[in-house]
């Protein structure tokens, strides 16, 4: 019974006070004092005869005309002895003293002349008096619509001051300019450190450096060094700028400040840069400290671009206020500025400047070691089986960033346990892989045995060229079972290369190309699902001519503008335009005559390729091995890439 009892206690309510109680207390007290004090309840309404009858009797000792509308009648003491009294003064709401009867008399001047005439004539000791009384309903009443507005106004200021904060009920309106930077220090505990940021060697050891200066400041001003000022994180979505931070903020041991841009924009005037100021203050009173602006393009924009009407940008003004604290007078604090974004290109120049973040660390995709430690990093709650190859993962995972390299891992968990296995195998991997790149299987799309065999000859032929070609990549696997917008699709293994030569491109392009091409000498027709191919070529025999300057025609010029300011200006001539244009249609022409040469000499084997994988449907290198033999060039298994055959816009395949 006793437990029984605590468990009830535990799961009452909890009692809280609430500051509208006392708003309610007050407003009930009103009410009552002026009900208690209103001798309005305990007085009765009479009518002319009546009125005369009393006055006549000479019962009346006072009467006090209110607002020059109703007559209070007081009785004298005699009177209230009377038996046809006692019925209204021994009621519950009758006080001693006040008026018995309320007469409404109609005309004031009329009702005056009849008292003072009775007085007269019947000698009366009647006193006739005029008061002014205002009920405190009335005034209530009265501001009614004031106080509506002004309930709104403190309602709505509330909301957008994000009530239920940290500052109070009642101090939400005043607390909007305060920053809202999260506070990391000591008595926070912040688990993450540079262990668990696998991969980034470049950018740990240049931040790891900024750590130990705040750390032990005296090894570098000895040397006459100053501290920096900030660093800015840049890289691609997903490959592990916040993490970074995160890590700093548990290794630094000193406060961390940490907030998104997006904080410093309100819909206020000027929120924005008392934010800023706010932050800068509260680092600067716990200094040594660092603070960290994650996606700082939301108000580090370049000014000046995107005011169109000239007014007053509030955006820029917290840019402005954030230039100023960060390198401007009054600004010798040992404060650090982390900041994160994947537009560097739009930032203002002001900001990108040495004095205000002196360090740009480009934090790039993993190469394959780098993918090779981030799966070791993220496998190791993972119950894996003894098959699982994380190596070879690795290599199937071009391209990826650390975001998706822990999203791919999450994905055989899942794969996994919906099989109804006890450990996570090599091929829930590889499945989750196929799921991230090529998207969910559709195992239910409708399509024609005379569709699947043309997407099975585009498949092959892709697999055949790119198995005769020195630089094409070498082949894994090839499958026409339909995910998400792809029919099927040819993985390769290429090498990871920093350079790139023009043989290495032309060979990628006349792999491409195989698909449509096995369609034409197979069928003597093509097809729409050549759509991704067509698009990958286009735009490499684009970036040959206008980019890299591999084309002798054109010559060794560039149009190409890394500042992104030729968005609106074609950089070259209408006629350099159609020179380019007929180089582009000339490389892709005659990659695509040579992979139809390729694909007659070697008509059986495509046709022995395709009906296996109309057979098996998924086929692997050992496949194309026992049909082709070995490769006859070295290969460079690094890294998988894929090259689908995708649909008509449309969804559908046209037949051919």
């Amino acid at each position: 019974m006793n437990n029984t009892n605590k468990d009830n206690k535990t799961n009452m309510p909890k009692f809280k006070f609430s500051s509208y109680w006392i708003y309610g207390a007050i407003f009930i007290a009103i009410i009552a004092f002026q009900f208690l004090n209103s001798g309005d309840l305990a007085s009765k309404s009479i009518s002319k005869n009546k009125f005369d009858e009393i006055l006549n009797d000479n019962d009346i000792q006072k009467i006090t005309v209110v607002n020059k509308d109703v007559a209070q009648i007081y009785l004298t003491k005699e009177a209230l002895e009377k038996e046809k009294h006692k019925k209204y003064t021994t009621s519950a709401f009758y006080r001693p003293g006040s008026p018995v009867y309320e007469y409404n008399f109609g005309d004031q001047q009329n009702f005056e002349n009849q008292v003072y005439k009775a007085k007269e004539e019947n000698k009366l000791i009647v006193d006739l008096r005029n008061e002014e009384q205002t009920s405190i309903f009335d005034a209530i009443i009265g501001f009614l619509p004031f106080i509506i507005l002004i309930l709104i106004w403190v309602f709505f200021m509330r909301r957008m001051s994000g009530a239920g904060g940290g500052s109070g009920a009642g101090g939400q309106i005043f607390s909007i300019g305060k920053s809202k930077a999260k506070l990391f220090d000591k008595n926070t505990d912040v688990k993450t450190t540079f262990e668990n940021v696998a991969g980034l060697e470049g950018a740990k050891e240049e931040v790891q450096e900024i750590v130990d200066f705040l750390k032990s400041p005296e090894k570098y001003t000895a040397l006459g060094g100053k501290i920096p000022k900030g660093a800015l994180l840049v890289g691609p979505p997903g490959t592990g700028k916040t993490l970074l931070a995160k890590a700093v903020a548990g290794e630094a041991g000193v406060p961390f400040f940490s907030l998104s841009g997006s904080d410093f924009v309100e819909m206020f005037v000027g929120v924005g840069a008392s934010r800023v100021r706010d932050l800068f203050k509260q680092a600067q009173q716990k200094s040594p400290s660092i603070i960290f602006i994650d996606e700082i393009d939301a108000i580090g924009r370049a000014r000046g671009k995107n005011s169109m009407t000239g007014g007053n940008d509030e955006r820029e003004n917290t840019l402005n206020q954030l230039l100023t604290e960060m390198d401007g007078f009054g600004t010798d604090t040992n404060v650090i500025v982390l900041a994160a974004t994947n537009r560097a290109d739009v930032l203002d120049k002001a900001l990108m400047r040495a004095g205000r973040f002196d360090r740009q660390i480009y934090v790039d995709l993993p190469d394959i070691n780098e993918r090779q430690e981030i799966f070791e990093v993220h496998i190791k709650p993972l119950k894996l089986a003894e098959d699982v190859n994380v190596e070879f993962l690795a290599q199937q995972t071009p391209g990826f960033s650390g975001a998706d390299i822990a999203n791919m891992c999450n994905e055989a968990a899942l794969i996994a346990a919906r099989k109804s296995k006890k450990a996570i195998q090599h091929q829930d991997f590889l499945d989750a892989v196929d799921r991230i790149v090529g998207g969910l299987e559709k195992k239910n799309k409708v399509i024609t045995p005379k569709e699947k065999k043309v997407i099975a000859y585009h498949e092959a032929g892709h697999a055949t060229v790119s198995w005769m070609l020195e630089h094409a990549a070498p082949l894994v696997k090839v499958t026409i079972v339909p995910r998400g917008q792809s029919l099927g699709a040819a993985w390769y293994l290429p090498a990871e290369r920093m350079i790139v030569q023009t043989e290495q491109m032309l060979d990628e392009m006349c792999a491409t190309l195989g698909g449509r091409a096995a369609e034409k000498i197979i069928f003597d027709k093509i097809s729409t699902g050549a759509l991704s191919d067509l698009e990958k070529v286009t735009k490499q025999a684009r970036a040959m001519v206008t980019v890299y300057g591999l084309n002798s025609e054109v010559g060794n010029i560039t149009y190409y503008d890394s500042s992104g300011n030729d968005a609106f200006v074609k950089p070259y001539s209408e006629e350099t335009g159609k020179k380019i244009d007929k180089e582009i249609s000339k490389m892709i022409e005659f990659q695509y005559q040579r992979a139809i040469e390729l694909l007659k000499k070697n008509k059986e084997k495509l046709t022995v390729l395709a009906e296996l994988l109309l057979e098996k449907e998924v086929i692997f290198k050992d496949d194309l091995q026992k049909i082709f033999g070995k490769r006859p060039f070295e290969e460079l298994d690094v890294e998988v890439k894929t090259d689908e055959t995708k649909e008509e816009p449309k969804d559908t395949v046209s037949e051919e």
